[in-house]
């Protein structure tokens, strides 16, 4: 049993790397977008606004994958809990479980990252007619 639980807590290591990746992505996008915000109403230059149009969807793209990532592992995390201690390999390639909801594409258009950078877009479209 003691070789399931390693092999379990290294994967609930990973499994939480990418969800703290994924959450210091979105306190860096706010501030970044904070702060172009600021800049494009101090100058009134619609540049710095224009420039949030390239780092949101790039953002969105990274948070993305790093939900990708979540997800797989967290189907390995699923399988390697059903085996018995003999079949612990410690295997963490996590590749083998990109099917349907775990692709890079799927999780684009997941609610969380599709609501969280949909919105950014929404708001950076009010400020460009509110600057304007």
């Amino acid at each position: 049993m003691e070789k399931k639980l390693k092999h379990l807590d290294f994967l609930q290591l990973v499994i939480t790397r990418m969800n703290v990746n994924s959450f210091l992505l979105k306190g860096w996008t706010v501030t970044l977008l904070s702060a172009l915000f600021a800049f494009a109403a101090k100058d009134t230059n619609i540049k710095y606004v224009i420039i949030t149009y390239i780092s949101t969807p790039i953002f969105g793209l990274l948070d993305a994958y790093y939900l990708s990532q979540e997800r797989q592992y967290r189907s390995l995390y699923d399988i390697v809990k059903d085996k018995t201690e003999d079949q612990i390999d410690f295997v963490m390639n996590a590749r083998p479980y990109n099917k349907d909801r775990n692709t890079w594409l799927s999780c684009i258009f997941a609610p969380t990252v599709a609501i969280f950078y949909g919105t950014l877009i929404i708001i950076t479209l009010i400020v460009m007619t509110v600057i304007n």
